[in-house]
């Protein structure tokens, strides 16, 4: 054998270059077999149920629904009134009401696996060597992260809208001003209001990654998105603040999906948010990638 074939480099087998959709499949598969995803999206999918009843059960012993501060009550309180009784109302307000933790939880807590978990548990390790593409990586991950927010989000509307027709029937799809909408119209807002909670959960999940991608421990990750997610929401209370609110993911989560209960509905808000979103999510995808591409091992 000659030098020349000794030095030569091995040929490739295509052990590198698997494709993406086998790698994201992979990705799922393991995702969505650990038992504290399927507990989180589990108790995610009770929620509007156990609202849909407690409402129905409320507004049976107290008529009329009301709760206290009325209109000048908080925002979160007035949507809880106004889906007594209401099947088209419920499905948003019991997304709604989880969007200030528990969805953001599950988010964080898919993006704190993502990458901090397996680098602490070493499986981090065995996608390089397989080996992967930084860039590759990340891709798979976001994926990930996303399709639990995803599912998350779809479950709970899933169980809403079906909790609501059971409760109330469809003679109850009306907005707050008072028209009726046709089941069709109805859905279509549902739709429309989860697809924009899952988009600001696709922000929180980056940010989740761009933290993630900088500890080996997960546990941090998910303090760290909803520490933020708190501070987030204090300083949107803050009058002296509102120039820095319009950069505040979560300014405007409990507002903007009460533009779609109104008829003519507007969406001055809903925008706002999603251009926010988009923003967070391309900052925290260049970051998680800025560190893989330079991080060792």
């Amino acid at each position: 054998m000659t030098t020349a074939a000794l030095t030569a480099p091995a040929s490739r087998t295509g052990h590198d270059t698997v494709p993406v959709p086998r790698l994201v499949a992979a990705e799922l598969r393991w995702i969505f077999r650990r038992p504290r995803t399927l507990a989180v999206l589990g108790l995610l999918a009770l929620v509007p149920i156990v609202v849909g009843v407690g409402l129905t059960l409320a507004g049976g012993a107290s008529p009329g629904g009301d709760t206290p501060g009325g209109a000048q009550g908080d925002a979160g309180a007035a949507l809880l009134a106004s889906a007594v009784n209401n099947a088209f109302v419920l499905p948003i307000a019991a997304m709604v009401m989880t969007l200030t933790l528990l969805l953001p939880l599950a988010s964080a807590m898919a993006g704190a696996d993502a990458i901090a978990g397996e680098t602490a548990h070493g499986t981090l390790r065995g996608w390089l060597v397989a080996p992967v593409s930084r860039g590759r990586l990340l891709v798979v991950k976001a994926i990930g992260v996303a399709a639990v927010s995803f599912v998350a989000v779809l479950a709970m509307c899933v169980t809403g809208v079906v909790t609501g027709l059971i409760l109330n029937g469809t003679d109850s799809l009306f907005t707050l001003s008072g028209t009726t909408l046709s089941l069709g119209g109805a859905l279509a807002r549902i739709l429309l209001v989860a697809g924009w909670i899952v988009l600001q959960m696709w922000a929180v999940g980056a940010v989740a990654l761009a933290v993630s991608s900088w500890t080996e421990h997960p546990m941090l990750v998910v303090a760290s998105v909803l520490a933020g997610n708190i501070v987030f929401t204090i300083l949107g209370f803050l009058s002296s603040l509102d120039w820095l609110h319009p950069f505040l993911l979560t300014q405007n989560w409990t507002e903007a999906p009460l533009e779609v209960l109104q008829d003519p509905m507007a969406s001055t808000m809903l925008g706002e948010g999603a251009l926010r979103a988009v923003c967070y999510l391309v900052v925290g995808l260049s970051l998680a990638y800025g560190r893989l591409s330079t991080r060792d091992g």
